[in-house]
């Protein structure tokens, strides 16, 4: 089915990359029922696979807005995907940032993040074969992605994909937040941030490995109340944390 996700989306991506998808591209979702997808296998071996992030903070009227009529969403379809203004909020809190990151680990042990936070954007031909591009600071469709150098995928042996807040308030259950993975032959695979507890800052929301010759993800949705230092305490990555900037 078509995703709501795809409507948001449509800003251009970074030239040096491949482009892949549209505003009007299908998707399948992770969810606790179907918690996997294999990314790699035929026509996807090769290339890069795109994460892209999206986010919406949800405007007051969301909360209390009463469900449109069947014969309101037969006659207009399409407004179900409109997203709703902002209102009512403070400024910190339409203004809030939620960044896109990745701990990696690779085939010979080599682990680190690429992030905005320290400047560590990674590098798409050289270790980690992971860039980061973009830094949207108000959901908009500009976006932010992760492009991951699928030529190289015999390297990684790991990659944790996460979502942090690194400025406003904890507001992970007052935004609709998404992750996409974008592949090589055209699939679009995405996972909600869903069932935010209130007050989480942080969340891993899924794990890439290695199995065999193949890459597989696997939804995690999994909220903590810091910042990176816990997801890696969380998943053992096992490295050394300290304050950044961007």
């Amino acid at each position: 089915m078509v995703s709501l996700w795809s409507y948001w989306r449509g800003g251009a991506s970074n030239q040096k990359f491949d482009a892949l998808g549209g505003a009007m591209s299908y998707a399948s979702e992770l969810t606790r029922r179907n918690p996997e997808a294999v990314l790699t296998g035929d026509g996807a071996d090769t290339g890069t696979l795109r994460v892209d992030l999206t986010w919406r903070i949800r405007s007051n009227s969301d909360f209390g807005r009463s469900q449109r009529s069947w014969m309101d969403n037969w006659r207009h379809p399409l407004a179900v995907f409109k997203p709703a203004e902002i209102k009512g909020h403070s400024h910190g809190v339409a203004n809030m940032d939620f960044d896109l990151a990745c701990m990696y680990e690779l085939s010979d042990g080599t682990r680190g993040v690429v992030q905005a936070l320290g400047g560590l954007q990674g590098d798409f031909n050289e270790s980690p074969y992971i860039k980061l591009s973009g830094d949207d600071r108000f959901g908009t469709g500009s976006g932010e992605h992760l492009y991951i150098n699928l030529d190289n995928k015999d390297e990684f042996k790991r990659l944790l994909i996460f979502v942090y807040i690194y400025d406003g308030a904890p507001t992970f259950d007052r935004a609709d937040v998404v992750v996409t993975l974008a592949t090589p032959d055209g699939k679009n695979v995405e996972i909600g941030c869903t069932d935010p507890p209130p007050q989480a800052r942080s969340c891993a929301v899924l794990l890439i490995e290695k199995e065999k010759d193949q890459l597989v993800a696997r939804r995690q949705v999994k909220y903590v109340y810091g910042f990176q230092s816990e997801i890696d305490r969380l998943y053992g990555w096992g490295m050394s944390w300290g304050r950044g900037r961007k």
